[in-house]
């Protein structure tokens, strides 16, 4: 898998689309802390790293992520969009002055900073820029 982001997006992205109530994800640490920054701004219920056991004696177990989606009250949904803005074709960064609204502010977008993992407002609080990851709205 050469874009791992863009694979978890896509199944986030598939998942709200079958109204799913859950949906596993290949984690790793930045998938973590891209789910950690959906669970704070309310767009997924929660997540859990849990261990699948190996499939051949011999093998490692390996961790997936599961990620608990959020509907509302009628069973609507709460992310309509998600979109893969840098990818590793081609990286888009932005400094503090730059770093884009989404939907005018209704949406949040992700970036990686040299202060970690963050939103778009948190990192205009903090006077960074770095790569944008994707946006959620």
């Amino acid at each position: 898998m050469t874009d791992p982001i863009a694979d978890m997006l896509t199944r986030l992205r598939n998942g709200v689309s079958a109204k799913h109530t859950r949906v596993d994800i290949p984690a790793s640490r930045l998938k973590a802390e891209i789910a950690r920054i959906l669970q704070d701004e309310g767009y997924i219920q929660g997540y859990r790293i849990i261990e699948e056991p190996a499939v051949r004696t011999g093998c490692q177990p390996r961790q997936v992520m599961r990620v608990f989606l959020k509907y509302g009250p009628k069973g609507e949904k709460v992310i309509s969009g998600l979109q893969r803005i840098s990818r590793p074709g081609r990286r888009v960064y932005f400094g503090v002055e730059d770093v884009p609204h989404v939907l005018g502010g209704l949406g949040t977008n992700i970036l990686t900073t040299s202060r970690g993992v963050m939103t778009g407002r948190a990192a205009r609080q903090a006077g960074v820029g770095g790569e944008v990851l994707c946006n959620v709205w």
